[in-house]
């Protein structure tokens, strides 16, 4: 779909071309397309400012029949975030338009002081993540994502970014995956079905797997994972994906929550809070399509995938507040709120994970706290980490991907708040204060001594109404985040 060209624009009759254009500085050195921007500028309505937009038709000296020009700004504002939102939304505008096709004038990178790989990468993504449509369910439906979308760039760029262009192809192919995932009704992801998606997937791309059912679960005695799937009539299980490098030095884990259907248990949610709750399975979509896409680019580090899936409904079987359960790693848990069930079917999986694996770095990606939200909002992730180059590391891949996260406390002291007079520990805190902060204090008693960050994706995961380049529901956070971590790894 994505594809890098170096056409004559004198020559090559094309549908139509988009130029990005700052309102400040012209960014751009062909001639021809220098010509139609000043004759942009001239006109009352475009003056480049940020999302304006202008439409040309017949243009002389430029074979298409429409050039659109999308303001950018002021040059100094003009970051990878503000070319993938242009890019993006230029092609939803597009789709709007029932276009089929469409052409990127590529911003010469001298005169936009970023590398072309930085301004290629962010154009791209923003392109490709934009033209994603989730139809699935709907009978008839208007739109349609454009079939090509070509960035014009010279011959010597063509030749040397090929391979950038086929990692960002792979990265937002997971992307997608993932949002396709967590926007399927629980109706139609049930426990076993999301389980036989993510093994059938992931053994096209020649991952190892091994999933542990029910039956095995409760042999290996994952207490805690078991307790929160006593409700369900949903089978649960434990997905265990390997991508194996021959010769790698390090094993890194990646564990992500995957509650099919988060109901609350026996503490059901009330009012509009249960109405997304098909979401609460982010952050295992999210490992699983990075696992998938790691295997794609043959990335060259071991990667470990732990994925709980389970659905937390109330029943005559469910778990109740006050029960006792003992988790793998063999301490005890006094359920005080069924409500708190992300952190159960978690700390099972991250033990297992560090016994069997025993990975020099661990994170894990959940949905965990709606106090995450709360502090946070809903466009950036909270990190919590044992170790402080792991959590620079993943808030500065975030930078370069826009998946925003913040760096969170782990206050020692806080640990009181999860006593229990019963049991090793409670799975929720004695006020309701610092949630999101006890969560993860409570995940990273069963981290041990491994070098871990939890990510809480409660907030950017799934959004009510669409951005630049993402519709409305699951945003697929985390598996670009991942994939640049990943790929930074060796900086750890």
């Amino acid at each position: 779909m994505l594809r890098l060209t170096s056409i004559d624009l004198n020559k090559s009759k094309i549908d139509t071309l988009a130029i990005a254009v700052c309102e400040d500085v012209d960014i751009h050195d062909d001639p021809k397309i220098k010509a139609v921007i000043r004759r942009a500028l001239k006109l009352k309505e475009f003056n480049g400012e940020k999302d304006e937009i202008v439409t040309l038709y017949d243009v002389p000296d430029i074979k298409a029949q429409r050039v659109i020009l999308w303001g950018l700004g002021k040059l100094k504002k003009t970051d990878r975030e503000v070319l993938r939102s242009m890019a993006g939304k230029t092609v939803k505008h597009c789709i709007k338009k029932r276009l089929t096709s469409l052409y990127f004038a590529v911003p010469d990178p001298s005169l936009i002081k970023m590398e072309m790989s930085a301004v290629l990468e962010a154009m791209q993504e923003g392109a490709y993540l934009g033209n994603h449509l989730f139809h699935k369910f709907k009978g008839e439906e208007k739109k349609r994502a454009l079939r090509q979308i070509h960035f014009r760039v010279t011959k010597q760029v063509n030749q040397k970014m090929r391979q950038l262009s086929l990692r960002v192809v792979a990265i937002c192919e997971g992307t997608t995956q993932a949002r396709d995932w967590v926007n399927t009704p629980s109706n139609e992801k049930t426990p076993e079905k999301l389980t036989r998606s993510i093994v059938n997937l992931a053994k096209k791309q020649c991952l190892k797997v091994q999933v542990l059912n029910e039956a095995q679960l409760k042999k290996q005695k994952l207490g805690a994972l078991l307790a929160v799937a006593a409700g369900s009539q949903g089978k649960p299980s434990l997905v265990l994906l390997e991508h194996k490098v021959p010769g790698a030095k390090m094993t890194l884990a990646l564990v992500g929550k995957g509650v099919t259907f988060d109901s609350g248990g026996l503490n059901i949610k009330t009012g509009t809070s249960i109405s997304d709750m098909k979401s609460d399975m982010s952050g295992a979509a999210a490992v699983a399509a990075t696992l998938i896409t790691a295997a794609k680019l043959k990335t060259k580090t071991n990667i470990i995938g732990a994925i709980p899936i389970v659905e937390n409904m109330p029943s005559g079987h469910a778990a109740r507040p006050g029960d006792i359960v003992r988790s793998y790693a063999g301490k005890t848990v006094e359920i005080g709120n069924t409500d708190a069930e992300g952190r159960l079917i978690l700390i099972d999986a991250i033990s297992y994970v560090i016994k069997r694996y025993r990975p020099q770095l661990l994170i894990d990606l959940a949905t965990l706290t709606g106090a995450c939200v709360v502090a946070l909002g809903d466009k950036i992730a909270g990190v919590f980490s044992n170790d402080d180059d792991l959590a620079a590391g993943i808030i500065a891949s975030g930078e370069k991907t826009h998946e925003r996260c913040w760096r969170m406390p782990l206050p020692e002291d806080y640990k009181e708040l999860l006593k229990s007079d019963f049991a090793d520990m409670n799975n929720i805190s004695s006020t309701r204060a610092g949630g999101a902060i006890t969560a993860a204090l409570f995940l990273s008693e069963f981290a041990a001594d491994t070098r871990w960050a939890h990510i809480d994706i409660a907030g950017p995961a799934y959004l009510k109404s669409e951005s630049a380049y993402c519709g409305p529901g699951g945003t697929g956070f985390g598996v670009r985040l991942l994939s640049a971590t990943i790929r930074d790894y060796s900086n750890i």
